[in-house]
């Protein structure tokens, strides 16, 4: 099997109820259930196969669940035999899950740690006071130009904030802040000719600055946690860098909490590893079909069940 590829890990997003049940059982995804239950006090794996809907979708249950399901798959490659890959990423909270295939977190340390990041990410911004949009059809630029137009309509001193927080891929970026400052983007973006602008159904407004007061609380926690020396490399979000140092892993980890998921660019880091492969590792397509829309030189692929498991063990030859 070649060594040419590397596994991205989805975030936010991706989510279902019973979203694992397609492996059937088995083994390693029912001893990370487990071991993720066990370092939360919670049964995690009844969560994920029953939900409901709307509990799995709340922001502290969505980020570890998210986090359990993307180990779980790479678990279940590994214990098939699956090679390893020649470097690793995620898309926002996927990074954790990235951390914990390279080996710098364990999934006993990083499910309490990602509940935490979450509980504090909502309580820096009140439910419903933050907002979300992808906006379609639009360059990056400018959709930044745009946010800082429609931010400035409100005044100089105004705490009113839009921000382009995820760069997904060339044509959609999705942008985040208070309410009226995403709302009042999403109409001057499309006026300006921007295809869509679709607001997210999500509780806060991730990766922008209102995110800094979870941020300062993330740094304390990550303060107090053992990380190891990673095993494969790990392309980060905020940086599009490869750390190795502990305390700079912490520090990109503290500061991608508000600043933004440069995916584009982690897709290009990957190819310019001389990597022509990108494997999806977890539930859903998301980062598989952005792979392709970033780069058509790249072959993307998801692996989230065992058919799928067979056709990436082929593709790889």
């Amino acid at each position: 099997m070649n060594k040419n590829f590397a596994f991205v890990f989805p975030g936010q997003g991706s989510q279902s109820v019973g979203m694992l049940d397609a492996w059937n059982g088995h083994p390693a995804v029912v001893e990370t259930l487990k071991e993720a239950s066990d370092a939360m006090g919670e049964d995690m794996a009844s969560l994920i196969q029953q939900g409901p809907k709307e509990t799995l979708a709340l922001t502290t249950n969505t980020q570890p669940v998210m986090l359990i399901a993307g180990v779980a798959a790479w678990r279940v490659w590994q214990a098939e035999g699956g090679a390893e890959p020649a470097a690793v990423a995620g898309h926002s909270l996927g990074e954790y899950s990235a951390l914990v295939a390279s080996g710098v977190l364990t999934l006993a340390q990083a499910a309490p740690l990602v509940r935490f990041r979450a509980a504090a990410m909502q309580e820096a911004v009140p439910v419903g006071t933050g907002a979300m949009a992808a906006i379609l059809g639009m360059a990056a630029d400018a959709v930044i130009a745009g946010c800082a137009e429609a931010q400035a309509t409100f005044g100089a001193g105004s705490a009113e904030v839009v921000e382009a927080v995820n760069f997904n891929d060339p044509a959609q970026t999705v942008i985040a802040g208070s309410k009226a400052a995403v709302e009042k983007a999403c109409e001057m973006l499309k006026a300006a000719g921007a295809k869509r602008a679709l607001p997210l159904p999500v509780s806060a407004p991730f990766h922008s600055s209102l995110m800094k007061p979870a941020a300062d609380k993330l740094k304390v926690k990550l303060a107090e946690t053992v990380l190891a020396a990673p095993r494969i490399p790990v392309i980060n979000n905020i940086d599009v860098t490869v750390q190795t140092d502990a305390d700079a892993i912490r520090d990109a980890l503290v500061r991608q909490a508000f600043g933004p998921v440069r995916w584009v660019e982690c897709v290009a880091a990957i190819k310019a590893r001389g990597l022509t492969t990108v494997i999806e590792c977890g539930p859903g397509k998301v980062l598989a079909g952005m792979v392709k829309r970033i780069d058509a030189e790249l072959t993307g692929a998801a692996m989230y069940d065992p058919a799928s498991l067979g056709e990436v063990k082929a593709l790889l030859g």
